[in-house]
């Protein structure tokens, strides 16, 4: 095994590390040479886990034994020092995936919380993408960018605003925005001229009134099309050998997900056909067509 190998299953300072106990409380630290965590369960030296398995177990001094993994952006989030509520890790998945985001996408976002929403976003658009977030209270970026960097090494392609996007958006042609503010219907008319044409809007809100105040707005609007809202639900199982059962305590119900895509307005009434120009055009009109 090479060093590189060799690196990649092997804690490092610096490196982030999940500790997991008996009964599956979790700790999170940061490797620091030198350094020590205590807990109820003892101390246990950094030193004892820079350089063993990402895996392995760890033992403190009074004997217990810990499992040391590497947090995943869920387990990070879940952890994380937090200011404004956070979005939970299945609907980060959920974001991601019916949004669309992808690799190199250019993403606008409405808010920027404890950071949860932001980093996510940022794996998803690698290197060659960019997330222009809107924040209008300036006290949350301390802590939201802190926790943003300890899960990202690279932030160079994060930009924050403190601007209000309900005022509307300055970019243009992006291919995506995804918001995590109470009343994203005020922020449409910015959507709809900053979304690059078959662009996805995202709304993360967590009451039902709040969609249906949404999807109005966009049918009103008239640039939204292809509208969905779901709910975004999730229930964990306790499995043992003599009992199968849901779990007592859960996260199931955590919010609404509204989605549209940016296209021209649709035409009013039917649209004929035009004969006459070999099928080449569509004759557009705004005369009133019974159906």
């Amino acid at each position: 095994m090479n060093d590189t190998q060799a690196d990649k299953n092997e804690f490092q300072i610096g490196d982030l590390v999940l500790l997991i106990d008996r009964k599956d409380r979790r700790y999170m630290i940061t490797l620091v040479e030198g350094e020590k965590y205590n807990c109820h369960l003892g101390q246990l030296f950094h030193d004892k886990i820079i350089g063993n398995n990402i895996g392995g177990w760890f033992r403190t001094d009074k004997g217990h034994i810990l499992l040391g993994i590497k947090p995943t952006l869920g387990d990070f989030v879940r952890q994380m020092p937090r200011g404004p509520q956070i979005v939970y890790p299945k609907d980060l998945g959920n974001i991601i995936s019916f949004a669309d985001i992808f690799p190199g996408a250019t993403v606008i976002e409405g808010g920027l919380g404890s950071g949860a929403l932001t980093s996510a976003l940022l794996r998803a658009v690698g290197h060659t993408g960019k997330v222009i977030n809107y924040e209008i209270d300036e006290a949350v970026l301390p802590k939201a960018l802190r926790n943003i960097e300890r899960i990202n090494s690279d932030t160079s392609n994060l930009e924050v605003k403190i601007s209000d996007i309900y005022q509307g958006i300055s970019e243009r042609n992006v291919d995506r925005v995804v918001l995590d503010v109470p009343e994203p219907w005020q922020a449409l008319s910015g959507i709809g001229d900053a979304l690059v044409m078959g662009g996805i809007v995202l709304s993360f809100v967590p009451t039902i009134i709040q969609v249906q105040k949404l999807v109005l707005a966009m049918e009103e609007d008239g640039r939204f099309q292809m509208i969905e809202s779901i709910e975004t639900l999730l229930r964990t199982w306790h499995v043992t050998e003599r009992s199968v059962r849901p779990d007592h305590r859960m996260i199931a119900h955590s919010g609404f997900l509204t989605t549209a895509v940016r296209c021209d307005p649709k035409p009013y009434g039917r649209v004929p056909f035009s004969r006459e120009e070999d099928g080449k055009n569509l004759d557009f009109r705004n005369n009133e067509l019974e159906e």
